[in-house]
């Protein structure tokens, strides 16, 4: 039976990548970004908060899909289809949708004046960090999809040898704070292929706990019961965060490393057992956001950053700019969806399904 609250989930959290990514535009953290808009303070903590399991969250539920698909599919199924929607599309997006992102960047932050295809061609040449805040080549977004290919690829011999293996888990006997340690091996694991913040050792171990664990119907009713004491622990962490950040320094370090792992698997946790509880349903707009969550993803970022250019240069209210940049991007991103689909071989190229 299809577990609709694991597709309601995630389409909930490609969405908050509106308001996320444009919070980014105005963060006061240090990072910077292809448009960069005044520090507001209460736009980067909307940032802080949701980053400890935002995109682990993703990892995790990309972990619990693969373990319903492996059921039905064979493994090699299983590597076609992950080149098919995830290795054409990361493609497809760097030739075509990440340059859009660096032009802007590149006039933005440098006063770049030529034209759009010379730009083009100093995306691939221009040394940079990789991040393409001020131009260059970068994956962009699209690092999750690219870190997520990569990591099926290499989750699938581990996942042979574990269902193969005498020494399977006994899932009925993990009970709550077996479950809220599991925070440790994600912690152990994220100094492994660490490129720029961006751990493959930590997102795989995660992935790795969606497959074996939050996959498992016992566990998804364990954090249902537990949905509010989950809740209000990460709220709880949430908060003391904030406290901690405004009145020590606390933004680096061991300590910060192991708090952070902490707050974001029980954020994890607790978003499992309440979508166990309040999500198990599915009607004509849940289905729809269900099949485009992966295109709004490789598009939306585009969109974003132009639609930024823009809105900054006619409006000076902060406000009306995040209002603007939120809305006109998410409609500008469900058009062009709409478009791509009905074009078959342009579908095909994006990941999408006939």
């Amino acid at each position: 039976m299809r577990k609709y609250f694991i597709d309601n989930i995630r389409w909930l959290c490609i969405l908050l990548l509106f308001p996320y990514h444009t919070c980014m535009i105005y963060n006061n953290f240090g990072s910077d970004f292809y448009i960069k808009g005044e520090e507001i303070s209460i736009l980067s903590e909307f940032i802080y908060t949701c980053s400890p399991w935002f995109m682990p969250l993703l990892f995790v539920l990309a972990g619990v899909s693969t373990s319903y698909a492996l059921k039905k599919r064979t493994t090699s199924e299983y590597i076609k289809e992950r080149f098919l929607k995830l290795f054409i599309p990361l493609v497809t997006g760097i030739l075509l949708l990440v340059p859009i992102q660096t032009f802007y960047a590149e006039t933005f932050h440098n006063g770049y004046t030529g034209s759009y295809l010379n730009q083009y061609s100093l995306f691939f040449t221009k040394v940079t960090d990789l991040t393409g805040y001020t131009g260059g080549f970068t994956p962009a977004h699209l690092w999750f999809i690219l870190y997520l290919f990569i990591i099926s690829l290499i989750a699938i011999p581990i996942i042979f040898r574990y269902k193969k293996g005498s020494h399977k888990i006994n899932i009925s006997k993990v009970n709550m704070p077996i479950i809220l340690c599991m925070f440790i091996l994600v912690l152990l694991m994220s100094c492994i292929l660490d490129i720029g913040g961006k751990s493959i050792g930590e997102y795989l171990m995660l992935f790795l706990l969606g497959y074996i664990f939050i996959s498992e119907d016992i566990i998804q009713t364990k954090l249902e019961r537990y949905r509010w004491h989950l809740f209000i622990g990460v709220v709880i962490l949430t908060i003391l965060n904030f406290v901690l950040r405004n009145t020590i320094e606390f933004s680096s370090g061991t300590l910060v490393d192991i708090y952070t792992r902490l707050q974001g698997w029980i954020g994890i946790l607790a978003i499992v057992g309440l979508g166990k509880h309040y999500l198990e349903f599915h009607n004509k707009v849940t289905l729809y956001l269900s099949k485009a969550s992966f295109p709004i993803y490789i598009l939306h970022q585009s969109w974003l950053v132009l639609v930024a250019y823009y809105v900054f240069n006619v409006c000076t209210s902060v406000v009306l700019q995040v209002i603007l940049i939120i809305f006109s991007t998410f409609i500008f991103t469900i058009l062009s969806y709409e478009i791509i689909k009905r074009i078959p071989f342009v579908r095909t190229i994006f990941g999408i399904k006939s």
